[in-house]
C-alpha cells in the first residue's frame, strides 16, 4: 500500500509539483495525488518532468480532475466542458505517469436516479473514447460522493465500473461516513464486501482511496483524523484483512501528517 497527500505537502519549500514530489520523499511517504481542482494547469513538458522525477523517486502518482464537471448538466455547453475537463485531466495524468484520475461525475439536478446514471454514463463513454482512441492509458474514477444531491452512491460509482472499461471507483471513506451517516465498523466492511463481491478481487489490489476526518455540517468539511470521529485505525485493519493494494491518499487538512499518521499505523498491523 502506498500513502501520500493530495496534492503538494504543506511543508513544502516551494509549492510546486517537483519541488512537493522531492518533499513527499524527504517525508518517507511514497504516493502523491497531482490535483487539477481548479482547472488542468500543468504543461505537457512539465508533465515529462513530473514523470521522470517520480519514477527516479518511485512516488506513485494519481490526479482529480477539476470539480467543474458535470455529466449529468442541463446544458449541452456545461456537458461538452466536462467531458473536456476529463479528457484534458488524463492527457496530463498520462504524460505525468499518473496511473489513475479520479473525479466528481455531477449532481442529479432533481433528475431521477436512472435517468442522472444513464446521462453519466453515456457522457464518461464519450471522454473515455477519446482517451482511448489518443492513447492515454489512464483509469478514471468516480468518487463516492458526500451529499445526497451529489451523484456518486456507492452503488452508482461500483456499477459503472462493471458497466464501462478503464473505469474503477476512487472509495473515499470520509464522503461514505457523511452520506450514508454510519460510522461503525461493519458498514465500513460491508463496503469492502460489497467491492469484492461486485467486482471481484483484482478491484481490492488496484484501490485509490481517500481518507480524512469530516465534519457532519451542510458543507462536509474535511477535518484532520484525530479531530473527527472516523475510526482511521479500524478502516486499516479492514484494508489489511482484505488484502487490500493500491493508494491510500489523506485529504486532511494537515495533508502529509495525517499521511504519515496512516502509513506508520499500516506498518505496524
Amino acid at each position: 500500500m502506498r500513502f501520500g497527500p493530495a496534492g503538494i505537502p504543506n511543508s513544502s519549500p516551494k509549492k510546486d509539483t517537483l519541488t512537493g514530489l522531492k518533499t513527499v520523499k524527504d517525508l518517507g511517504l511514497d504516493a502523491m495525488e497531482l490535483e487539477f481542482v481548479y482547472g488542468v494547469r500543468m504543461s505537457e513538458s512539465t508533465a515529462l518532468k513530473v514523470r521522470d522525477l517520480a519514477k527516479e523517486l518511485d512516488i506513485k502518482l494519481s490526479a482529480h480532475a477539476p470539480y467543474y464537471i458535470n455529466l449529468n448538466a442541463q446544458e449541452k455547453v456545461k456537458i461538452e466542458r466536462s467531458i473536456k475537463n476529463l479528457v484534458d485531466s488524463a492527457k496530463i495524468a498520462y504524460y505525468a505517469g499518473a496511473e489513475s484520475v479520479v473525479f466528481h461525475p455531477g449532481w442529479y439536478m432533481r433528475k431521477p436516479k436512472e435517468t442522472a446514471y444513464r446521462n453519466v454514463k453515456e457522457n464518461l463513454k464519450k471522454a473515455l473514447q477519446i482517451i482511448q482512441d489518443n492513447g492515454w492509458n489512464v483509469i478514471l474514477r468516480p468518487e463516492t460522493m458526500d451529499s445526497l444531491q451529489k451523484f456518486g452512491d456507492l452503488d452508482e460509482v461500483i456499477r459503472l465500473s462493471q458497466e464501462l472499461e478503464n473505469v474503477l471507483p476512487c472509495i473515499d471513506f470520509a464522503h461514505l461516513r457523511y452520506r450514508y451517516q454510519r460510522n461503525d465498523v461493519e458498514f465500513f466492511r460491508k463496503v469492502l464486501e460489497k467491492i469484492e463481491n461486485e467486482l471481484g478481487k483484482e478491484a481490492l489490489k488496484n484501490m485509490h482511496i481517500h481518507i480524512s476526518g469530516i465534519k457532519l455540517d451542510k458543507h462536509g468539511t474535511h477535518i484532520n483524523l484525530n479531530e473527527s470521529d472516523i475510526p482511521w485505525q479500524e478502516i486499516l485493519k479492514l484494508l489489511k484483512e482484505f488484502n487490500v493494494d493500491g493508494i491510500i491518499i489523506s485529504e486532511s487538512p494537515n495533508l502529509e501528517e495525517d499521511a504519515l499518521m496512516l502509513k506508520k499505523y499500516w506498518e505496524k498491523l
